[in-house]
């Protein structure tokens, strides 16, 4: 077994040296405060079961009650206990919360959500609609019956050990005969077992104790605190915010590297180009370096093409100007093979969700004119409410498999950063088609 500190009362329980630890106190402590939570929890929930308690007090008269009444009633009840009972149960969970740390050191936390809004009309619109309310009011239910006399039949049992230590004192002290709940006393000598009796169960009584208020802590733990779905919730917000903070701190790099290459690296090959040229024409066509200037010239222009082919593949213009239908029929102009555009769209959607998309177009419409050997495309964009929908469909050959290097693979990690999905269906001959779903709203920066 494990040599770490015990973190619970049920742990604690297993290990030789239970009884010089805080363990047994923390349990009495535990067990102390039970019963006055129970019975005000009992209190306002037997008020709001009113109805359903005198329905069980009628007892064999209850048949006699006109059908009509006897709905009334138990509707009655339920409608009590369902409208008002998380308004008891919500901070009877934040009580038992902070009580269980006196059984079970590990952390806890709230499954309540936080509501949408500081207005009331929220917080009762989220407790009344989140399973962590209804967990709570049965809770409060168990609390006000089972927790009850289980805690008030411990105290009673710790209260008669503690007679029976008593009992000499108490028959010594001139009292006469008294009673010590399983007999009665006259006199030390027939006090004294009893008082050892006593003793021995003061050193047994604390096992039984802690199993008590131990099981009470894993009852609140299970149906009180945020189990491990609620934290795996929240790590995955958190996980995507990260990602989302990622994906605009890689935009925004994105379109600084190409507004450098645009304003600074390209100015200055346009100038080297000019320069070249001018000197092409200066120097005589059949002198030594004409030729390495001419070639020169040569090379900076194909050079100056391509890096003006990268800075537009890098973010296009057109896609930050004009949105991605117009960027996506720039694809289709500039593609080997004919494109047909069907692009609807109700307005511009979110930066990472246009370069996403425009990213998929113009890697689908490459491997189209590289692999399909296909004569015609056409390409399709619709939004649904939050849904970006997109297909690429082609008449080539087929057979399309991610695996053969042609970047489906990159497609479908690129798709997946912004929490969107892509199908493929591409069977041999044709035709394929490409279908992605990404996630928007348009009421996102």
């Amino acid at each position: 077994m494990s040599r770490r500190n015990p973190r619970t009362l049920l742990e604690s329980v297993t290990r030789g040296r239970f009884l010089l630890t805080g363990w047994p106190w923390r349990a009495l402590a535990h067990l102390l405060t039970t019963p006055p939570v129970a019975l005000a929890c009992a209190a306002t929930l037997g008020l709001l079961a009113m109805p359903w308690l005198f329905l069980l007090s009628r007892g064999t008269e209850l048949a006699r009650l006109p059908l009509g009444v006897l709905a009334f009633l138990l509707v009655l009840g339920a409608v009590l206990l369902a409208g008002f009972g998380p308004l008891v149960a919500v901070p009877l969970g934040g009580l038992e919360r902070v009580r269980l740390r006196l059984v079970d050191s590990r952390p806890v936390t709230s499954g309540h959500r936080t509501p949408s809004a500081p207005d009331p009309w929220s917080w009762f619109r989220t407790r009344y609609t989140e399973p962590a309310t209804w967990l709570a009011l049965g809770y409060a239910a168990l609390m006000a019956t089972v927790a009850l006399l289980l805690s008030c039949a411990m105290l009673a049992l710790l209260l008669l050990i503690g007679v029976l230590v008593a009992s000499p004192l108490l028959v010594g002290s001139g009292e006469g005969t008294i009673s010590i709940g399983i007999a009665e006393v006259d006199t030390v000598g027939q006090a004294l077992p009893y008082a050892l009796l006593g003793l021995a169960l003061l050193v047994v009584v604390p096992y039984p104790m802690a199993l008590l208020a131990g099981a009470h802590g894993l009852l609140a733990r299970a149906l009180l605190a945020g189990g491990t779905h609620v934290r795996l919730r929240t790590e995955l917000v958190e996980v995507s915010r990260s990602r989302a903070r990622l994906v605009d701190a890689f935009e925004a790099e994105r379109r600084r590297i190409e507004r450098d290459l645009h304003d600074g690296a390209q100015q200055r090959l346009v100038s080297l180009t000019l320069q070249l040229g001018l000197a092409r024409v200066e120097i005589p066509a059949g002198s030594p370096g004409a030729a390495a200037v001419a070639d020169a010239h040569e090379q900076a222009k194909v050079f100056m093409m391509e890096l003006r082919e990268l800075i537009r593949n890098i973010h296009p213009k057109v896609l930050t100007d004009r949105g991605l239908p117009a960027a996506v029929r720039d694809l289709a102009d500039q593609s080997a093979v004919p494109v047909t555009v069907d692009a609807e769209l109700p307005g511009r959607l979110p930066n990472a969700v246009e370069a996403t998309a425009y990213f998929v177009v113009a890697e689908a419409l490459t491997n189209i004119a590289k692999h399909s050997g296909g004569t015609a495309a056409r390409v399709w964009l619709r939004q649904r409410n939050d849904l970006l929908t997109l297909e690429v469909r082609d008449d080539g050959r087929g057979g399309a498999d991610p695996g053969l290097g042609t970047g489906l693979t990159g497609l479908a990690d690129r798709v997946a950063v912004i929490d969107g999905r892509m199908l493929l269906s591409s069977p041999p001959g044709g035709p394929t088609l490409l279908r992605v779903e990404l996630p928007c709203s348009r009421n996102d920066p």
